[in-house]
């Protein structure tokens, strides 16, 4: 089993930044990729980002590219998103997943195994 837990979330306003975190914890040497999902109010869940553990290979949803990044310390079992150029339309609950199978695909939610409780991400206009 993969423990996460995101923290970070809050308050920017618009053009801000902020940083997210999510902190494996258990068997996270059977982790392969993680990823970052957002759901809005009255919305489905949706991608984000997503890294390979071992390559470091990263993906984007084109609403985010060039604004957001993600990063892992492997040391830490830490990942990161950090988002700059904030805008109001990113106002959602974060998600961290992990998944320890090896897929091609990996902006579907379907294909992760374990998710943390989400945290908040508020951006004012």
């Amino acid at each position: 089993q993969v423990q996460l837990a995101e923290s970070g979330g809050g308050l920017a306003q618009a053009g801000g930044s902020l940083r997210l975190s999510c902190a494996a914890s258990g068997r996270t040497i059977s982790s392969s990729a993680m990823g970052w999902f957002r759901q809005a109010p009255g919305k489905e869940r949706k991608f984000v980002a997503a890294i390979r553990l071992n390559s470091g290979s990263t993906y984007y949803a084109d609403s985010v590219k060039g604004r957001f990044t993600i990063s892992r310390d492997s040391a830490k079992n830490t990942v990161y998103l950090q988002m700059n150029s904030l805008k109001p339309e990113d106002t959602a609950v974060y998600y961290c997943a992990a998944t320890s199978r090896y897929v091609f695909v990996l902006s579907s939610a379907g294909v992760y195994e374990y998710w943390g409780q989400g945290t908040q991400v508020t951006v004012s206009s």
